[in-house]
């Protein structure tokens, strides 16, 4: 079992070739890479969250441990919640590695209640608000419409650096378009992110880099300890990085299988009846998502 990280532009290509979709996918890149470090030490910066998870919608199906993909879940707008809250989010709407994630604990991709502990402690100054950035295929929707509006909340609030968790691939790319754009108005980012080579080809100021199934970016699920320590390696490097694509690499092992980086999208696992079984499936979670989208933006 290779060692390396998944490849996820081309495992996702392969995959949705093998679909049958011939229209490989254009992954965002930029050689130049904007950075504004820190104007002020950690303890007296206010910090944002920003996810890509989704509030709980009762009405609108599965989204709990397990859920299937579900695009009825999905978010088409910029949202904004209380930090001083605790709130209930989901990821049962992207293409996180269900078979390798539990989805039964937040603390893996929503560290709001670990990152106001650490705030409380005084290692930082949190933000009035989080904030929920849409998971947006069409990278000139993200950066015509979403960013701006999240540029305006996150400077209507005062903060000062922002942490960026993904969860899917295209949740990977959309929040590196959006750091980099928060980064061009002088506010200090680190992607927290399973996906290097998306974030990276994009082209980002900072990434702390798990190598674990996506969907577990803030830490590993029902370990606290670990999921402290993943918070605390990316603020540490907020405050340390001096230039921009500044990479670090979480040094903590994914406790599964080993062999789970070969079942992600690979299209070598699945047989004739399979392709076909999963083309059929994409299909109408493309379908579902189109006309969710339609109706929520009308």
């Amino acid at each position: 079992m290779s060692e390396a990280p998944i490849a996820y532009m081309a495992r996702t290509r392969a995959w949705y070739l093998a679909l049958g979709y011939d229209n490989p996918y254009q992954w965002a890149h930029h050689q130049d890479v904007p950075f504004a470090p820190l104007s002020q030490p950690l303890r007296e910066t206010n910090v944002t969250l920003i996810t890509t998870a989704a509030p709980f919608q009762p009405d609108k199906g599965p989204q709990g441990p397990g859920a299937p993909y579900n695009a009825a879940a999905k978010f088409w707008e910029v949202y904004s919640g209380d930090t001083a809250e605790d709130h209930d989010l989901r990821i049962a709407h992207v293409s996180i590695d269900r078979k390798h994630t539990s989805m039964e604990d937040s603390g893996t991709w929503f560290p709001l209640p670990l990152l106001r502990r650490l705030a409380g402690q005084g290692l930082l100054r949190l933000a009035p608000r989080f904030h929920g950035l849409p998971t947006n295929r069409s990278q000139r929707h993200t950066l015509d419409v979403d960013v701006p509006e999240l540029l305006r909340r996150v400077e209507a609030d005062g903060a000062q650096a922002a942490l960026l968790v993904a969860n899917c691939p295209v949740c990977h790319q959309s929040l590196s378009l959006a750091a980099r754009a928060l980064e061009r108005s002088g506010v200090a980012t680190v992607v927290m992110g399973c996906a290097r080579d998306i974030v990276e080809h994009c082209g980002v100021p900072r990434l702390l880099f798990s190598d674990f199934p996506l969907g577990n970016s803030a830490g590993r699920p029902g370990d606290p300890a670990s999921q402290e320590e993943t918070l605390r390696l990316a603020l540490d490097l907020l405050e340390t990085a001096t230039a921009p694509r500044a990479t670090r690499v979480n040094p903590q092992i994914w406790p599964g299988p080993p062999d789970w980086k070969l079942d992600y999208s690979n299209p070598d696992r699945l047989d004739a009846a399979e392709r076909a079984a999963r083309r059929a499936e994409a299909e109408r979670a493309r379908i579902a998502a189109k006309h969710a989208r339609e109706s929520a933006l009308s």
